[in-house]
């Protein structure tokens, strides 16, 4: 069963080099066992989804242009994150703020290529059905 999503649950993206936090602000007034509980359109660059250290995607130009200067070898750079859509595909039977609730078996897409998913959910009991 799918657990809800709170501020604090760890991510990874499929080319960064290092875990991050997502970031969840308490406008939704809704906590999930004590920090403020996600929903799928948390999903906003530098506000939600912080860097994963470094990036390894060629579609991310400053990667693509540090590995042309490198003669052809990858070169990752400082990762920065761009999420244009939300969460997919969040929860089917649960809303924050008339908003699907965000649980640990939905992803988020970085426009790079990578692939955003949860390592943790920052919640142990809240489990959406």
């Amino acid at each position: 069963m799918a657990k809800q999503v709170a501020m604090g649950a760890m991510m990874k993206c499929s080319f960064g080099a290092a875990p991050s936090a997502l970031a969840v602000l308490p406008a939704n007034k809704v906590l999930a066992e004590g920090p403020p509980a996600a929903n799928i359109m948390d999903h906003v660059p530098m506000v939600n989804i912080l860097p994963f250290g470094a990036c390894k995607s060629l579609a991310n130009p400053a990667v693509k242009a540090a590995t042309i200067a490198a003669k052809g070898v990858l070169t990752p750079m400082p990762c920065t994150p761009v999420t244009p859509a939300p969460w997919t595909p969040g929860a089917a039977t649960v809303t924050i703020a008339n908003v699907p609730a965000l649980d640990d078996v939905s992803s988020c897409m970085c426009q790079w290529g990578g692939t955003i998913s949860f390592t943790s959910a920052g919640t142990v009991k809240t489990m959406i059905p």
